[in-house]
């Protein structure tokens, strides 16, 4: 079994750095919605040149919080680092019409967020989900504007497996009587995929995902989401998104994958590698879909990675 994975920037590591704020957009069809800033840390900008800001985008039922550890890490590196929560999940609202959780209609939330943030030139990271935005933004956004993309467990081929596999829980056990019950949920459903978690590995995991409302700890995200995959058909062909893939042969392209991933395979990781002229892999051992983005080696990677932009 691989070593528990170790976390950075704990204590008094982060405390001389800006401090994080949460800030709120309009979406065009009115909604209010979420994101958080980190600003960067000004002393260490100025020695780099131009540190590039980064756009993070989370899973399909995640949120700001899967980013609090990397961003923090990358304002010691300079950049501006900003997270955007998707309508329905964490602190945006909620749609009353389950349909618009799709991935055209968040397209279009996100690009009034780049509008509201005026953000002229960005990296993208992107989780599952948010990978898949990435994909669809390199084809009207050019490098000049979004320079670098680092894909975090998602690619142009997904193993649809996975997808039954999250459908399953999608919108259940969405309320816990403690963040130890979420804990122990995440850890019978997420287990096998994440061998080497401990309990506190779990606990912060829970943190992420939840919060406490009336004395309930609740999932970050509204249930009717579910209905987005409740119509899944085992005899549809899965999807080809390798031409989108082709839009990101123009700028650097950073992949992240799990070592247990479900959705994302090693066979499509190494074609995405070898079909891109500005392409590399790093496999994270000991975590499965999506990578947590805790820990100190992969810190490193991607920031290495950013300073190439």
């Amino acid at each position: 079994m691989p070593p528990a994975p170790q976390e950075a920037l704990t204590g008094s590591d982060t405390i001389d750095l800006p401090k994080a704020f949460v800030f709120n957009w309009k979406s065009p069809d009115g909604l209010t919605l979420a994101g958080k800033m980190w600003p960067a840390k000004a002393e260490v900008s100025k020695m780099r040149s131009m540190p590039i800001s980064v756009l993070c985008l989370p899973g399909l039922s995640r949120n700001i919080r899967d980013f609090n550890d990397i961003a923090r890490f990358l304002q010691t590196r300079g950049h501006k680092v900003i997270a955007l929560d998707y309508r329905g999940r964490g602190e945006s609202a909620w749609d009353s019409d389950w349909r618009n959780y799709a991935l055209p209609i968040e397209e279009k939330d996100i690009d009034a967020a780049i509008e509201f943030l005026d953000l002229e030139r960005f990296a993208l990271l992107g989780t599952s989900r948010g990978g898949l935005h990435a994909l669809i933004m390199a084809g009207k956004y050019p490098p000049e504007r979004m320079a670098a993309v680092i894909l975090n467990d998602v690619g142009p081929h997904i193993e649809m497996r996975a997808i039954h596999r999250i459908a399953a829980t999608l919108g259940r056990s969405m309320s816990s009587g403690s963040l130890e019950e979420v804990s122990a949920n995440l850890e019978r459903t997420l287990g096998h995929q994440f061998p080497a978690f401990e309990q506190h590995h779990w606990m912060k995991l829970a943190g992420q995902l939840a919060s406490e409302h009336d004395g309930k700890f609740v999932m970050d995200y509204d249930p009717a989401l579910a209905h987005q995959l409740a119509s899944l058909d085992d005899a549809a062909p899965i999807p080809d998104l390798w031409h989108l893939y082709e839009n990101l042969e123009n700028r650097p392209v950073f992949v992240l994958h799990g070592e247990h991933s479900d959705l994302l395979s090693l066979e499509t990781c190494q074609r995405m590698v070898t079909d891109h002229p500005n392409a590399s892999l790093k496999t994270i051992a000991g975590q499965g879909h999506a990578p947590v983005l805790w820990e100190p080696e992969t810190h490193e990677a991607i920031a290495k990675f950013l300073e190439r932009v």
